[in-house]
């Protein structure tokens, strides 16, 4: 049987890392090696394992992800490195392919593309296609709406909660012990508030917006 590839996961939103890390570890031909939410806790596992893929957010906090590219390589670092984020410009998605990176996948897309993915770059060497790699997020538009912007409540943050972690809208009001229709009204009104028009779109902006607001919520609600 194969060996399993070795995953390092650098990210610094913790429930986020959790969730890849508990999608990865069910698969048979894939192991996660560590976790880090930084640089520098990362360096320190390439340094020290041996590691095939670092699954890297090029936005952690008030640090640029970025950098880890150039200081794994002085590290001796030779496995590769896929940049997992909410949102790249097409500019910076070629200056990371040029420095190395092995592709970059957003993280609004389908979990089970994350895994596809991380297989595709482990059969070695082939042609790469910068366009793809490049993939051109749409932007979310603001729909005009006065309330786009304005905070949360803490029963909007508990649906967006059940948003990100994947909940129908059903799965939702049974949880919150609400009706099915009340949630669906607290979704629109959330597409409002962030300027979105879908889920997906949703989910990005959650990460992208109300991370550090939603990460208790999330884990007090959903775990």
């Amino acid at each position: 049987m194969p060996e399993a590839t070795r995953i390092v996961l650098i990210d610094d939103h913790a429930l986020f890392r959790e969730a890849i890390a508990r999608l990865l570890a069910a698969q048979t031909d894939i192991e996660i090696i560590g976790e880090s939410a930084t640089v520098g806790e990362g360096l320190e596992i390439v340094k020290t394992r041996p590691v095939d893929i670092v699954l890297l957010d090029i936005n952690l906090g008030s640090e640029q992800g970025g950098a880890f590219l150039n200081l794994a390589r002085a590290e001796g670092f030779s496995g590769k490195v896929l940049v997992v984020t909410a949102g790249v410009s097409k500019l910076e998605a070629s200056r990371l392919l040029q420095r190395g990176c092995a592709g970059i996948f957003l993280k609004h897309e389908r979990p089970q593309l994350l895994i596809e993915k991380i297989r595709e770059i482990m059969k070695g060497p082939g042609e790469f296609d910068e366009q793809e790699a490049t993939i051109s997020v749409a932007t979310e538009l603001s729909s005009g709406d006065p309330e786009t912007g304005r905070p949360l409540t803490p029963r909007e943050r508990q649906v967006l909660c059940g948003v990100f972690s994947g909940r129908t809208n059903k799965e939702i009001a049974h949880k919150l012990n609400v009706s099915e229709s009340l949630i669906k009204a607290f979704v629109q009104q959330l597409f409002r508030k962030a300027g979105v028009r879908s889920r997906a779109q949703l989910v990005r902006a959650a990460v992208e917006r109300y991370w550090k607001e939603l990460e208790e919520d999330c884990e007090g609600t959903w775990n």
